[in-house]
């Protein structure tokens, strides 16, 4: 039986984030990308969330490699988590990897990691599979695209791209090697659809450069930009106008210096001398004469612009002669956060710009009409929407059929569902374990649905906690009971309540005597049942109650 070409997606389809794609053929295995998303407003406390590698653990011995498409978090983010499970070498362009070892390094993971670095045009095998990667832009440098040889045909991840014709550094997406792929046959081709709902084409990168220079012009302000920190274009252009402009620039934020600590040592940043300052050297120099670059686009709690908005950040204090602009779009779902943020700025006396008021941020991702040239390019057999949500995939698929892509070739799948490619049909078929593994502190995994839903209950209604002190021999109240409120009511206002909740404990430890009834689990079911019955008749709420029986 000839074998079947799969292609996994474990995370990154029906989401925005947790990217990781497997293509396995026979006894090999390759990762594409391997990605965290960011925790919803449910899951309370939790840090990360990162894909589910039950499936590659199971499969560990056919895992050749991860290959990495670009340097952002929802790509590479979950790597130090993966790695404690299964060692395998790491594979990305100069800067992915630069960025990568910085995150390795503060695991303690850098020197037990294989990374081969790899240029865009390079080739190399690995298993059955042949590999290269294609030039692309995005919002960070060294962006590729992937493109696998296989034994029944080339596929080709996209990952994140736009076309931009007009990049700051490098090259513009290499369409050609799209084309040549295109002429010599495409598999199948899974692509961004993060913009899909765009129409047109994305904003090169070099237009916010111009519109960041209106507002260095004839400005008498400090100037603070926000912006990601792995955008190194945007802080590369905003290092170019503050020295055409004569200011210094300092950079607020760990995540912004280690990002220009490692382009600046490979080479991806040009900084001329004595541009760049220390933070803590800003006061020598009038206002009019400074820029100051930071992270917290995004309202970010404790990030550097919420610090200096809330007037916690050391070094920064903000005021009438400041002028903010956040080079940055709000991703869906922080905008309340945002928002929070801008507004304390301009109580504080500030002058905020930000991308709703001005064209201050181009997005990373291709809108229709760069998604449409791909299509046509590489003129795929079969389609595959990758990395945004249903509708994205939905609107994606769309889009492929009015570029002549067969309907019955095009597939939305969703996280663990595999396709499955023979010589002459593709299907979806099975499901591997594909969900979300939450990262709470250094805890991995150890949260799940049942310690989120105690959580949330918490958050919600409280808790009351029963002490009680019995004796050995016959179960006897001793001590207690005692009464514990924390997040239901304030104990000192509800005397008459709390009395009344240690007489119904006491009760209820009395029946079971009674009824002889010994077994601590159910006395304390008793105990929970009868508390919380009673406090949702007296105040329609229900706290987690928690009895806490000790011997004597």
């Amino acid at each position: 039986m000839a074998e079947k070409l799969k292609i996994i997606p474990l995370g990154g389809l029906g989401e925005i984030g947790k990217n990781m794609t497997v293509i396995e053929y026979a006894n090999d295995i390759l990762v594409i990308d391997c990605g965290i998303a960011f925790p919803d407003e449910e899951m309370l406390g939790v840090d990360l969330v990162i894909p589910d590698i039950t499936y590659l653990e199971k499969n560990r011995e056919k895992v050749r490699a991860i290959i990495l498409t670009h340097a952002h978090e929802d790509h590479i983010g979950a790597i130090p988590y993966v790695l404690r499970k299964i060692q395998v070498p790491i594979y990305g362009t100069t800067m992915t990897l630069g960025i990568l070892g910085t995150k390795l390094a503060e695991h303690g993971l850098l020197e037990s990691t294989e990374m081969v670095t790899v240029s865009p045009g390079d080739y190399f095998e690995l298993g059955c599979f042949g590999v290269e990667l294609i030039r692309t832009n995005h919002s960070v440098p060294d962006s590729a695209a992937i493109a696998v040889s296989t034994p029944l045909g080339n596929v080709i991840v996209t990952g994140d791209f736009k076309i931009d014709p007009t990049p700051i550094r490098g090259k513009m997406t290499d369409l050609t090697r799209f084309g040549e792929y295109g002429d010599e046959g495409v598999l199948l081709l899974v692509s961004d659809s993060t913009n899909v709902e765009r129409p047109g084409f994305t904003m090169s990168e070099k237009h916010v450069g111009e519109t960041l220079e209106s507002y260095f012009k004839n400005c008498d302000q400090r100037i603070i930009i926000a912006s990601f920190a792995s955008n190194v274009d945007r802080m590369q252009q905003v290092i170019w106008i503050a020295h055409k402009y004569g200011r210094k620039v300092a950079v607020s934020g760990r995540s912004m210096e280690n990002i220009l600590h490692v382009a600046k040592t490979l080479g991806y940043l040009e900084i001329p001398d004595g541009v760049l300052i220390e933070l803590s050297a800003i006061g020598r120099y009038p206002k009019n004469k400074l820029c100051i670059l930071t992270t917290g686009s995004q309202g970010e709690a404790m990030s550097a612009l919420y610090r200096i908005a809330f007037a916690g950040h050391k070094q920064i204090n903000i005021g009438a002669g400041d002028r903010v602009i956040l080079a940055a779009s709000t991703i869906p779902g922080n905008e309340k956060a945002v928002y929070r943020v801008i507004n304390e700025l301009v109580r504080q006396g500030a002058d905020v710009v930000y991308s709703k008021m001005a064209e201050v941020h181009a997005s990373g991702h291709a809108s229709q009409e760069e998604l449409k040239i791909i299509l046509s390019l590489t003129k795929p057999k079969y389609f595959m929407p990758g990395h945004g949500e249903y509708r994205h995939l939905k609107a994606h698929a769309q889009l492929a059929q009015s570029v002549g892509v067969d309907p019955s070739h095009i597939f939305i799948s969703e996280n663990g569902r595999v396709l499955e490619i023979s010589e002459k049909t593709a299907k979806l078929g099975s499901m591997v374990p594909a969900g979300k593994v939450l990262v709470d502190g250094l805890g991995v995994g150890d949260v799940g649905n049942v310690v989120l839903r105690d959580r949330k209950h918490l958050s919600q209604d409280g808790l009351i906690v029963i002490v009680i002190s019995l004796s050995s021999e016959d179960n006897s109240i001793i001590a207690g009971p005692d009464v514990i409120s924390r997040g239901f009511i304030y104990v000192r206002e509800s005397d008459e309540l709390m009395d009344e909740l240690r007489r119904r404990a006491i009760d209820v430890i009395e029946r079971c005597n009674d009824d002889r009834i010994s077994d601590w689990a159910t006395i304390k079911g008793d105990l929970r049942s009868d508390i919380s019955n009673f406090l949702y008749q007296k105040t329609k709420r229900s706290p987690m109650i928690l009895p806490v029986i000790m011997e004597v």
